[in-house]
This record gives C-alpha cells, sequence and structure tokens, in this order.
C-alpha cells in the first residue's frame, strides 16, 4: 500500500499546467514519460525512471488511482510504477514554462511536458524519429 503522496506545485508550475486544462479536462497525472505508458511516445533505456510528464485527461484513468496531495488544487493522480522514483519533499518548478521535478534528493526531471491527452497510435516511425533518446 502507498503511503499518501504529496507534491508542492510552485504557482508558476500551475499556470503552466492549467493552460493545458479545459471544461472537459481537469483530471491531471503525473505519469512517466519513458514509452513504458500509453501517454508516452518516448522510448529506449535512456529514459527509463527520469523522464515524467503531466498529462491533462476527461476522465479518470483506473490505472492512475493513486491521488495525489498538492496544494495547487489540482485532481492530481499517479499510478503504483511511477511511486518507486518518488523521493520526499517533490517539488514542481517552472523556469521560462519549462517545468522540473525534484525532491530533496535533487533533480529527478529538469524538462517535464505537460499534454492534453488525445488517444492516437504510436507509429514506428515516431519511436524511430521523435521518441527515442
Amino acid at each position: 500500500m502507498v503511503e499518501q503522496i504529496s507534491i508542492n506545485i510552485k504557482p508558476e508550475a500551475k499556470k503552466v499546467i492549467e493552460a493545458k486544462m479545459d471544461p472537459e479536462h481537469q483530471i491531471v497525472i503525473l505519469a512517466l514519460d519513458d514509452g513504458s505508458t500509453k501517454y508516452s511516445k518516448k522510448g529506449g533505456t535512456c529514459t527509463i525512471g527520469d523522464s515524467f510528464q503531466f498529462v491533462v485527461l476527461s476522465k479518470k484513468d483506473p490505472k492512475y488511482d493513486i491521488k495525489m496531495e498538492n496544494n495547487a488544487g489540482l485532481d492530481l493522480y499517479t499510478a503504483p510504477a511511477e511511486t518507486t522514483y518518488f523521493e520526499p519533499g517533490l517539488v514542481v518548478n517552472a523556469r521560462n514554462s519549462t517545468l522540473s521535478l525534484s525532491s530533496d534528493s535533487g533533480i529527478i526531471d529538469g524538462g517535464m511536458t505537460v499534454s492534453q491527452y488525445r488517444p492516437e497510435e504510436v507509429t514506428a516511425d515516431d519511436l524511430k524519429n521523435g521518441g527515442q533518446c
């Protein structure tokens, strides 16, 4: 059983996330961005565990069932696989609209993305040309 997970989302980072939200897309997930989920187009062993993203959804994904307590008032969730990489003191910051995820131990991902999920197939070309390390 996963303990309560808290994350501090700085005001600038909240603005970046909310820019991808609309009345139909209010659920936010913190997901790995390493090719291991349907939300990622990245691939390759060099991204495992060090790439994260926020994805804005229109409805809850049952695989992302861990509610994340946050100071930004977001309806925010993550999945058990993601929690493997979390450490105490999670913080999301923004500098020049680029998000970073860090903990008490240091930076986890200095180049997080935020996207609104639109189902699409990942093609072989995406993996070959767009999502590799």
